[in-house]
Order: structure tokens, then sequence, then C-alpha cells
């Protein structure tokens, strides 16, 4: 083999250190060429790096070179890598090489060069961070660290451009930078120059456009339109030309819904919430809101598509707060699924059918997956250790258990976790653990439990996830918590439990366990749709005519991509698995967590007692969705986003366009003689239009909202630009030219209408009221704008959509969320609880358990004080910040005091 470089091509970089690694695999010849030389016989321009195989076929992709030598090296390709690579080439890039031109060609510096790159470098800090691990796709290098770093190095090796806070990044790019292969070949290309050795090559690359070399933001930016061709205009043109006539019929509407064949049938789950706890805003935005967003976006597209969720009812915690609220399970779970469902009919959530686990149907699907399953060999019988409390006379579940962890010594660690470290634990390893129910001190006991034999289906498992994992849209987190999991090999998994509350096992000697919520948990999909249809297995078991979507935040992935899909594949019974797994990351509250106990964040339950209507609160989840990394909700930026995208940029354009109608022509939409502005026009709203179906077709839900305002900053403009109203009072030509600005903007109203239904249903269909929107073109979503208001078309009354948010209303609500609600909890929990706890009695303790306290409170104000010292991970702050306010609350209630709310923090 031989490799051509050239000194100062930014792309030799990750290549010769990927030749580095595999020095000795094969005999590789390096040949150092000029930037004029051309290597490859049938390209007319030169090209480097170029790797020129025995065979006498040539790689002259960067990422297919490095790919190349590590396969080389004995690498196996993953998934995780895969997205790395293709993040890289479109994100990446594009930002880098704006910022490389910026600081070489044009001799920019500091901000002016780092914020093309900034949101860039915090998404791989954020991704390192969020995995902890030492490289991208894991605890050992791969080929996406070598491409990454050979395309940063030139940047950050000089420390200006690599910002301190950004720590994980920093370690990352120090530890690829020392090492022998990465060290040669920065001296290879760069020749200790630095950076000023890409001069030669970066002064023939075109200047970047400001599209590509404006600073990458989430905020929207006054952007230049993009180029097009004569043929896009005449496109859009006719497409808008023929207006109505180009929708097809409406699909007619079943009950139920039953997959049809012939069409795309399109099955939608999000997660089941736990029946025992009100969702808080993460909860909602992580499964039910995303799903609705996709499930309705789905009947636009005239897919026929079933909608589905419910209450999990079963299992430990359902036990728990049974005994919290002296009720019995039944009755928590009657409850708590009203509450449930009334959240979700308040958030304007479209399931077809919400359901629950508590059913025959739940129990006779489980039994038969099991019997299955255990017929064809796949369920071990093991004993385990388990805690059982003799004063209660009975095992006790995880969650029955709590004691201090034995990795990170947090003394409130529960039987199955650790909050605070996160790490999964065995309950026996509890140190100092005490029986939730009378806290007595259990012993360790011998019990027989029925597991899964999961390693005897990896195989298959594996040989799916090959057939499914390549050209599916599951995310990459998803993608990633699934392989980690093959990785470390799967071992067998506990599926049964010492409970009375949950499904009970069908096999003797096992009378008295039911089966683990997790094993039948994600059934309850199944039953659900069984107790909607008894066609349900057309559904179910129908992979050849079904796609199915599954929506959760990532803590769920291991049981919808590992534990269902092999104990589906066991049962040999032809069932539908997943085929997009669509995972978020996790929604925080202001600087910390969500926190019910602490009247920390909202939760579903209080929203509509905010006087913030749903679809505002619909429209801020779905803008910061967390996609690719955490994110935060923030009371300051909801108010921005309201005010600036909502109010004076969204509402501001369809109230205009439609003002004009009614106050200018009378109510009717005018003659529109376009100009070629107008078409050109016409085929940029057609572009944005169809990059928001790209967009939704991969589930980025959050970047196709960015789609709608992006059209509706473009009608702004045009209105700003054309000012038909000084226009009216002109000539006739004026006179016409206004008519056909506002009724070209009108129309543009009309079609943001529709684009809006699956993010904010309540509004879409308020401005398809006030236009007089036809009711096909309210249904349907084609890929092209349409004239759907032609001239003549009468509107209804136009009002405005949004109202303003005020500085003191929110302000009042961060208050009142940031643990303003607590003394509320404390009451609450003193009414309905049986057994309060110590925290919850208010008689006075004596003076040494007081001193203890005050020990305590001091000893962990000094942990905190230093960890903020050291700027430490902010989750590990927000962990040890909760202990400690859970410490005074303890000490103001011994020593008689009643419990001080925690102060709300304000973002600065």
């Amino acid at each position: 083999m031989r490799l051509f470089v050239s000194e100062g091509a930014p792309g030799c970089l990750p290549v010769l250190a990927a030749a580095g690694r595999a020095r000795g695999r094969a005999e590789l010849l390096i040949s150092t060429v000029g930037p004029e030389d051309c290597v490859v016989p049938f390209l007319t321009r030169p090209k480097v790096p170029v790797l020129q195989l025995d065979s006498g076929n040539y790689l002259f992709s960067t990422s297919a070179i490095c790919r190349y030598f590590f396969l080389l090296s004995g690498w196996e390709q993953d998934d995780l890598t895969n997205q790395w690579l293709e993040w890289e080439a479109t994100e990446l890039q594009p930002a880098l090489s704006a910022a490389l031109y910026y600081l070489v060609v044009q001799g920019k510096k500091g901000e002016d060069v780092l914020g093309s790159v900034r949101r860039a470098l915090t998404h791989i800090d954020h991704s390192l961070s969020r995995q902890n691990c030492p490289f991208l796709a894991g605890e050992t290098e791969s080929l996406a660290d070598i491409v990454l770093w050979g395309a940063l190095y030139p940047l950050l090796q000089d420390p200006a451009y690599l910002p301190e806070e950004l720590s994980a990044l920093h370690s990352w790019f120090q530890t690829l930078s020392t090492q022998e292969p990465c060290q040669r070949a920065a001296e290879t290309v760069l020749k200790q120059q630095g950076v000023l050795a890409l001069r030669p090559y970066l002064q023939k690359q075109p200047q970047p456009s400001p599209a590509e070399g404006r600073a990458v933001t989430n905020e929207p930016e006054e952007e230049e339109l993009a180029t097009l061709s004569e043929e896009e205009i005449a496109m859009a043109v006719t497409a808008w030309e023929k207006g109505l006539e180009s929708l097809p019929p409406l699909r007619p509407q079943q009950n139920p819904v039953l997959p049809v064949t012939g069409e795309r049938n399109v099955l939608i789950t999000s997660a089941l919430p736990y029946v025992n706890n009100v969702p808080h805003l993460g909860n909602i935005i992580g499964c039910v809101l995303s799903a609705d967003v996709f499930a309705r976006y789905s009947r636009l597209r005239q897919w026929n598509t079933l909608y589905l969720c419910g209450t999990d009812e079963y299992g430990t915690a359902t036990e728990t707060k049974a005994m919290e609220e002296g009720l019995t399970p039944q009755e928590i779970c009657d409850k708590y699924h009203i509450i449930h469902a009334d959240i979700y009919r308040w958030f304007n959530i479209s399931f077809d059918t919400f359901g629950r686990t508590t059913t025959p149907q739940q129990t006779k699907i489980t039994q038969d997956i099991f019997q299955r399953l255990l017929t064809r060999g796949f369920v071990l019988q093991d004993t385990v250790e388990q805690l059982r409390c003799e004063h209660c006379a009975r095992f006790l579940a995880d969650r029955f258990v709590e004691g201090v962890c034995p990795f990170c010594g947090y003394e409130e660690a529960r039987g199955d976790q650790c909050d605070k470290c996160g790490k999964l634990i065995n309950a026996v390893e509890l140190k100092k653990p005490q029986c939730k129910v009378c806290r007595s001190c259990p012993v360790v006991q011998s019990t027989h439990h029925l597991f899964l034999d999961l390693p005897k289906l990896e195989k298959r498992l594996e040989e799916w996830l090959g057939r499914t994992l390549p050209g599916s849209d599951w995310t990459p987190n998803a993608r990633f918590i699934t392989r980690s999991w093959l990785r470390d090999g799967l071992k067998p998994r506990c599926i049964t439990r010492d409970l009375k509350w949950g499904t009970p096992v069908p096999l003797e000697g096992f009378e008295d366990k039911v089966f683990y919520v997790w094993f039948d948990a994600t059934i309850g999909y199944l039953s659900i749709t069984a107790n909607y249809t008894d066609q349900w297995e057309r559904w179910w078991k129908n992979p050849e005519q079904v796609d199915l979507y599954q929506f959760m935040a990532k803590d769920n992935v291991p049981f919808h991509g590992i534990v269902f899909p092999c104990s589906a594949l066991g049962a040999e019974d032809n069932y539908t698995l997943v085929s997009h797994l669509i995972a978020t990351e996790y929604l925080n509250y202001e600087d910390g967590k969500f926190s019910k106990s602490r009247g920390v964040g909202v939760f579903g339950d209080m929203a509509q007692d905010t006087g913030i209507p749903a679809d505002i609160w619909r429209f801020y989840l779905l803008y910061i969705r967390p996609e690719g990394q955490d994110s935060a909700f923030s009371w300051t930026d909801l108010l921005l986003k309201n005010n600036s995208e909502l109010l004076n940029n969204l509402g501001n354009f369809i109230n205009r366009a439609g003002m004009f109608v009614s106050k200018f022509f009378g109510g009717y939409v005018p003659e529109m003689v376009l100009t070629p502005d107008d078409q050109r026009l016409l085929a940029h709203v057609t572009l944005e239009l169809q990059h928001y179906h790209q967009l939704l077709e991969k589930v980025r839900i959050r970047d196709a909202l960015r789609s709608i305002l992006t059209i509706s900053r473009h009608g702004n403009q045009y209105i700003q630009v054309n000012e038909p109203w000084k226009r009216i009072k002109g000539s006739e030509a004026d006179r016409q030219r206004a008519g056909t600005v506002t009724g070209l903007a009108v129309n543009i109203a009309a079609l943001l209408s529709v684009m809006l239904q699956p993010y904010m249903p309540t509004v879409s269909a308020t401005i398809q009221a006030q236009l007089q929107l036809p009711p096909p073109a309210c249904s349907i979503l084609l890929t092209n704008f349409l004239c759907t208001l032609p001239a003549g078309h009468q509107i209804g009354t136009v009002s405005p959509l949004f109202q303003k948010l005020e500085n003191d209303q929110i302000e009042s609500l961060r208050q009142r969320f940031g643990g303003g609600q607590l003394e509320e909890t404390f009451d609450l929990k003193a009414k309905t609880s049986p057994k309060p706890t110590v925290i919850e009695t208010v008689t006075t303790a004596g003076p040494q358990q007081i001193q203890a306290l005050m020990d305590e409170v001091t000893k962990q104000g000094n942990i905190v004080r230093e960890l903020k010292a050291q700027k430490a991970d902010k989750n590990q702050v927000a962990a040890e910040v909760a202990k400690l306010l859970d410490l005074k609350k303890q000490l103001a209630v011994a020593e008689g005091k009643p419990p001080e709310a925690p102060k709300g923090k304000k973002k600065k």
C-alpha cells in the first residue's frame, strides 16, 4: 500500500495518526507530495490524502482511509462511531472550516474565530461528560476519536481556542495529543509552524458564506436565503398554482384503527409512566409529548397511525405508595390513573387509547410469553440471597429497603439503585439496611427466583439488531446504550419478585411470587392494545406490515432495546419489534433537578394552575427538547421564547397577514399577480417545508420546529420590505402589489397553521378557524407549498394568538416552583401518611439528637462548599446540596420549627 500525504493539508493529520496505530499490520509506504501533484489518475484536480491499495484501487476520503487502517488493527465497527463520523462531516467540518479560514486567512482572533465552532466543541464536551468515558465511543479509543482529533488539532493546539470550562474535551484532546502516532502526524503535517502551516491550503478554499461562518447556536438568526435554480422556482410555482386540487382524498376514519395492507402502518408507543407519581415536565417531554408530535405528524402525512400509552401499575413502587397514603394498591392505581389521564388531556396528547396494566389481558399475554420462553429453555431457576423483614414476615423487594450505598456512602440509597452515584445495587450489599415499612433491620435469607437467560438469547438479539439498526432512526444514545450492554456481555436477569401486587407467576413453587415489573411492563403495550381491540395481534404479530416507533427517556432503553426484544425473540411468536427507538436525554429544572418532595419544579398537575396555556408549555418544552444532550427548563428563557418567537415573530406575522385581508380587502383574499421575487419566496418556503418534512421523518422534533419559525421570519421580512399598508393608499399598481403581498402572506399563514398542528394543536385550530381554511387543507400536509386560500376566499374574524408574559408574573412563578410549595407538600403528607417518618414529626427532639444533626449539617455544608470551590460536576453538586437541604429540614423539625422552604436559585 502507498499513502500520499502533503504538508499543510489538514486531512492528512488523522490519516497519519491512524496509519501509525496500524504500523506492522501491513506493508505501507508513505510518500509526501506537493499540493499540486495529481496522484489519482482519474481525478482532474489534486487530492490528498490518498491511499493506493495493493489491488490498485484508491481511497481518497479521510474517514474512509482512517476506517481502513482501523479495520487492519482488528477494530470492530459500531453504530456510535458511525454517528460521530456523520456528525463530524455534516456539523463539525462546516463550522471548523469557517473558524480556520477566519483565523489563518483573515487574521481574526478570539470570539470571531471561536464563535463559529463553540457549539460543536460544547457538544463533544457534553457527550464525553454524560457518558463518563474517556473516549467518544466508550472506554477505548476508536476511529471517531482519531478523525475528530485530526480535524480539531490545528485549532485546539493553541490553548486560546480550547475553552477551560470544557474540561472533558480538554482531557480527551490532551490524552490523544500526547500519543506517539498523533504527535508524529502533527509534526509531519504542521512542521512546527502550528496552524499557519495550513495557510497555502486554506487560501485556495472559497470564503465561508455568512450562513456557514456564523456562530453555531440554538438561537434563531436572520440568515441569507439559499441560492435557487430556475427549475426549483418553476416547480414551486407549478405546485402553488395547482392549489387544493393537489390534495389527495382524506383517509377514512377507522375505529378501531387497524393495519391496512399496502399502506404505511405506524404504531407509536410512549413509555408507560409509573402510576404512583405525578409526571413532571421532564417526564412529559421525554415520552408522551414527543410521541404525540410524531403521531400528529404521521396523521398529517395520511399514514395509518395508532398511538397508545397507559399507566404502569404493578410493582414495588405502587405497594410503597399505597402504604404511604393508607390505601390499597388498587385504590392507588385508580386514583393516579385518573390524575395521569387528566394531565395528558390538558396537554392535548392525542392518544388513540390510554390504558393501564392491571387488566386480565396483561396477565394472559404475560403468562403466555413466559410459558413459551419456559418451554424453549430460556428461563433459569436460581437461589438468591435476599433481605427478609422478620417483623413484617416477608421478603423485601428492592424499593422496600433503604440503607447506606456501598459505593459512595449516600445514606438513603434504595435497594436497587443509589440516587446519588447512580450505580445499580444488590439490596444485600447495602450497609445498615432498613425496612421502609417498619424501619427494623432485615436479615439475609435464601429464596428461589426465575431468570431470563439473556446469554442464550444474545446471538438472536445481535442478528435482529444487525437487520434493524442500519437505515433505522434509532437515536445515537439508544444505539450506544444497547451496544454497551452487549459489549459487556448479557447476563441472566431476574424476572420475579416477592410481592403480592403484580402479574402472578404460573409455575409450581412460585405461586407466592409475581413477575418483576420490568419483565411485564413492556408487555403492557400489547395488553393495552388488546383492551382497545380484540384484533390486537394484527399490530403486534405483524412485523412485515407494521413500523413500530417507541418513545422514552434514555434510562428506559435497556428494557426496550434488550429485555423485551429478547423475550419476544425467545417466545418465537412473530412479535412486532421496535423499528425506531427514540430516546431523549434528561430535562433538568433551572440549575438542578425536579423534586416533588422539595417542591422544586413544575409537575403536570401544576402547569394548568399557572395561567399559561397548554400550547405555550408544549411549544417551550419542544423548543428545548433534550435531543442530543441534557437541557434545562428556565423561567427566564420561557419568557424570552414566548415574547420573541411566539408573540413578536409567529403571532405578529399571522395576525398582520389576516388583519391586512380584513382591513384592506373587506375580509376577502385579494388577487395575486406574482413577480419573480414572489416566486422566489414560494421556492424558499417550499424548501423550508421540505426540510421540515425531512427532519420530522427522522424524528428530529426540535429542529423541525425551527423550520416553522424560519418561514414565519421570511414572512415578516416579506411584509416589511413590501409595506402593503403604504401601497394600499397609492396607485392602481401599488394597490395590486399590496393585494399580492397580502394574499401570499395569508397563504403562508395558512401553511404555518398546518405545520404547527403537531406542536401547538389549539393554536393551529384557532388560526385555521380565523382564516376559514378549507377542511381538507387542515388535515393533510404535502411536501409542496400550495395556494389553499385562493382569491375571493372569505376569512373570519382575526384576533391575537399570544399574550405577553411579564417579568413579575414569571418571577412569581419562579419563586413558587423553586420550593415555594414545600409547606403544602408537608401538610399533604401529614394528612395522608398513616405512619409519618421522623422528618415529618413535629415533636421536638432531644439535645443529643439536635447536636448530632447540627454536626451533620456543618459537615455537609463543608462538602458542598468544597465541591463548589473545585467547580465540580453540576449533578454532583446538586446531589450534595439536596442532601444538605434535607439535613436542614430534619434539624428544623427536631428543633420544633416549621420546615423552611428552599429558596429558588435565580439564573444570572
